[in-house]
């Protein structure tokens, strides 16, 4: 793997009260400047919401849509800027509003499915 390749791709974990762990991985030119923020922060938590198939956490950023999309493929890691949010899509639905498109969920999607509203998420830097 190139170093480039390394620095492009971003491998993190999302840690699921009482549920386990899932992998993701953030490609940087899906939207450089809300991932490079976001890396700097990690580790994060919050509580978990749970809207339709979609979990997602506040978190403790506030930035403006980059490249946003309002539709989204199964698996995306994305940052809603209106509730300054991370978001895992898991199933079929679409965004409330544009999004940012971080990355996708690499293994374990189905760990979100069964995420309760309230439970905490950690999201840690993968050891590579």
């Amino acid at each position: 793997m190139s170093n480039n390749e390394d620095i492009s791709r971003i491998k993190i974990k999302f840690i699921i009260e009482s549920l386990g762990e899932a992998e993701g991985e953030l490609v940087r030119f899906l939207a450089p400047r809300t991932i490079d923020t976001i890396v700097r922060r990690l580790p994060i938590e919050g509580r978990a919401a749970v809207w339709k198939e979609e979990v997602y956490f506040e978190i403790p950023l506030k930035m403006g849509e980059e490249k946003a999309k309002a539709t989204v493929e199964e698996g995306t890691i994305a940052y809603w800027p209106m509730s300054s949010a991370l978001c895992v899509f898991y199933g079929k639905s679409q965004p409330y509003s544009p999004v940012s498109i971080l990355g996708k969920i690499t293994t374990n999607i189905d760990l979100f499915k069964q995420v309760k509203s309230g439970s905490t998420i950690k999201v840690v830097l993968a050891q590579a």
